[in-house]
């Protein structure tokens, strides 16, 4: 997959090709059937496979002053990662910005997705909207595929036990710790990525060291804080864990949320290191134990959930 970013100056590679365009925050299941319709498109008809999606995320830009931000589904790297996985020939980062907000989805159509991509066809979800106040909907883009010679594809529902597919339904998952149906929903484990720091220590002294994790993004969104399973692979050998997302009440003071995993079956250092964890399942609360040797034998009891967790 070919990676360009998109800043409304620098030419694009033009090439007839099938687009689809989205946030894409997540890479649900909902926009791999988008992907994937736009993907099997453009290799029965010889065209070039476009991914156009967005950086920052539009409502980054433009809810800027909200008191609590949107919590991201997936950083950038994460994102790229998922859609690689897609077959795509192509993706476009366009930067996000007050001023590409306020061009008309008619501007953008016309002067990004025809001119300079290339669209010959444009695939879309059954509810999209782009453009400013997303007005650039089906019936706009039908409108002006007529005019300028491109094809619409409009992607059709999916849901799970009549669920609707979306980001936010997914977020509202997360927040609930509720990780095996936003799993569902996502198609793939929830991931938590982030390069190892130094920690206090805590853990060792138990008996169960900690990659203390630092995430990327301020953005990316946590879930409920409390234990949990995961898995990571390092050095490309697969490990189970066990994570602990919150503000450590019985070993710290500080009430700052931090992410830690004790890695079962690794020893030797990992500072500096960038790893990847994917999220399994909610194990327990987060809660203050009487004394560190309390804490010690309900973490002994958390990873022997773990390893019983295939």
């Amino acid at each position: 997959m070919r990676i360009v970013e998109y800043d409304g100056g620098a030419p694009f590679p033009r090439e007839p090709s099938a687009v689809t365009v989205g946030s894409f925050d997540g890479v649900h299941r909902g926009h791999r059937k988008i992907i994937s319709r736009m993907v099997s498109i453009a290799r029965s008809r010889g065209l070039r496979s476009v991914v156009v999606t967005f950086e920052p995320h539009p409502r980054r830009v433009l809810e800027g002053g909200v008191s609590e931000p949107l919590g991201l589904l997936t950083t950038l790297d994460e994102k790229v990662e998922l859609l690689g996985a897609e077959c795509v020939d192509l993706l476009c980062i366009a930067r996000f910005t007050p001023e590409f907000a306020a061009r008309s989805s008619d501007d953008f159509i016309r002067s990004v997705l025809v001119e300079e991509i290339g669209a010959e066809c444009v695939v879309v979800g059954y509810d999209h909207g782009f453009g400013r106040n997303r007005s650039g909907g089906g019936d706009e883009l039908r409108r002006l595929g007529g005019e300028l010679g491109f094809d619409v594809v409009e992607v059709d529902e999916i849901q799970i036990e009549n669920e609707h597919f979306s980001s936010t339904r997914i977020r509202s998952l997360l927040a609930e710790g509720r990780m095996e149906e936003a799993n569902g929903f996502l198609g793939a484990p929830y991931m938590i990525s982030g390069r190892v720091v130094v920690g206090e220590g805590k853990g060792r002294e138990i008996g169960f060291p900690t990659a203390n994790i630092l995430p990327p993004d301020s953005y990316k969104l946590l879930p409920r804080a409390g234990v949990y399973a995961a898995s990571t692979v390092i050095d490309g050998n697969p490990y189970k864990a066990m994570m602990n997302i919150g503000v450590r009440p019985t070993v710290s003071a500080l009430g700052m949320t931090t992410v830690e995993v004790h890695i079962l079956g690794w020893s030797g250092s990992l500072y500096g290191r960038e790893l990847q964890f994917s999220l399994l399942q909610f194990l327990r609360e987060e809660r203050k134990f009487d004394s560190l040797e309390a804490l010690r034998e309900q973490l002994e009891k958390d990873k022997k959930g773990v390893e019983l967790y295939s």
